[in-house]
């Protein structure tokens, strides 16, 4: 298990689609949103980039500023650890604010909370109540020592639980402790709010048994972001070699095995030239549910995955909008079982699949995996559904 970021900078070339409220802070800061085609043919504003930091990635997550990410390049191979670090931060992200989302409703449900409404009809703290982040720091700001004793409050018996866990490695109880004080660090400034007015107040315990079992709960389904990143790489990798044989058997004809060519680095480097040159790319997105209009969907995360040749594509899609008879659907357990013998990584991917799956359950994620390919093309679509 590791942490959600290893580099400051991913060297990954990212287009990230805007949400209205990103892009209109954008805007309000005179930065140039591009007309951006993406991978499905769709064109939505948003920026492009040939590096992103990890940090700035969370930062406007979190605000509710990404409803997509998408990378394609011809290998991935290179950018293994880039890759499954942004897909640890994107899958972090959404947690982080899935449990702030839950901490609140909660909150407004304790009997401490309906009691000050009660007794303050005017000053109602409920799924309707707004204040902005202005008013809330300069209410916050004069509780900084409440905040502090807050967190300790907090944690102290949430840190002993896991330093007392046997289970445990100690890597995995300083990753836990780390993950704590980031979860909590993440806390919206209206849910400090509430802890700060109500700590040690009659009732303050509920809060406290809200906050100490949400903790425990995302510490585990933090497990799931380390195994969908393992997936997505699995998957890519796939089809990064499925295009690299494809295009050995352009270039070298006649040789009879082309698959030893493909681990000869110099000729591999030379096909995925090639395989750029005609922009033969494999394609990532994570399309991240999102907003706070969205009900229901705010903890989804789609990511889909396929190969595609730019040149072809429009065709393509022409023809499977009118032949959707064409279309061959089935789960990814499926399509793993069906892939030819010679193909590589199969029995590694259902084990990858599997544990992906077995995690999933544990934590109460709902996980659902979908191939679609269509037969009169070589076009294959997978895709990976995740409710938080």
């Amino acid at each position: 298990m590791c942490a959600e970021k290893k580099k400051f900078i991913l060297d990954l070339p990212v287009k990230i689609i805007l949400t209205e409220d990103g892009a209109s802070s954008f805007i309000s800061n005179k930065k140039k949103l591009l007309r951006i085609r993406l991978a499905d043919n769709l064109e939505e504003y948003g920026v492009s980039m040939d590096k992103v930091s990890p940090m700035s990635i969370q930062s406007m997550i979190l605000l509710d500023y990404i409803s997509k990410i998408e990378i394609s390049m011809p290998e991935f191979v290179t950018r293994r650890q880039e890759v499954m670090d942004l897909s640890k931060v994107i899958v972090f992200s959404i947690l982080y604010k899935q449990f702030d989302r839950e901490i609140y409703n909660s909150f407004i449900k304790c009997d401490v909370v309906r009691r000050h409404n009660r007794a303050n009809p005017s000053q109602l703290i409920d799924e309707k109540t707004v204040m902005s982040d202005k008013q809330l720091r300069t209410q916050l700001s004069i509780k900084d020592n409440v905040i502090q004793m807050a967190r300790q409050t907090i944690l102290e018996p949430v840190w002993k639980s896991i330093m007392d866990n046997t289970e445990f490695t100690p890597e995995e109880k300083n990753v836990y402790l780390l993950m704590t004080e980031k979860f909590l660090n993440r806390l919206s400034l209206m849910n400090w709010y509430i802890i700060t007015k109500f700590y040690k107040a009659d009732g303050f315990n509920e809060l406290l048994g809200i906050l100490r079992q949400s903790l425990a709960n995302y510490m585990e389904k933090s497990k799931v972001a380390e195994y969908i990143s393992v997936m997505v790489m699995e998957l890519a990798l796939n089809a990064e070699n499925t295009n690299i044989r494809k295009e050995a058997r352009i270039l070298y004809r006649g040789v009879e095995n082309g698959d030893t060519l493909i681990y000869d680095p110099d000729i591999r480097a030379k096909i995925v030239k090639e395989m750029e040159r005609k922009h033969e790319l494999v394609f990532v997105s994570w399309k991240i549910g999102g907003g706070t209009a969205a009900i229901g969907k705010q903890g989804r995360l789609q990511i889909t995955l396929y190969n595609k040749d730019d040149e072809f594509q429009e065709m393509k899609e022409n023809i499977e909008s009118k032949m959707s008879a064409d279309l061959n659907k089935r789960s990814l357990i499926d399509f793993y079982r069906q892939m030819p013998d010679e193909a590589e990584g199969t029995d590694l991917g259902l084990y990858y699949l599997s544990y992906l799956e077995d995690a999933c359950k544990k934590v109460n994620v709902k996980f659902e995996s979908l191939v679609n390919q269509f037969t009169s093309t070589d076009l294959t679509v997978i895709t990976l559904i995740f409710n938080f």
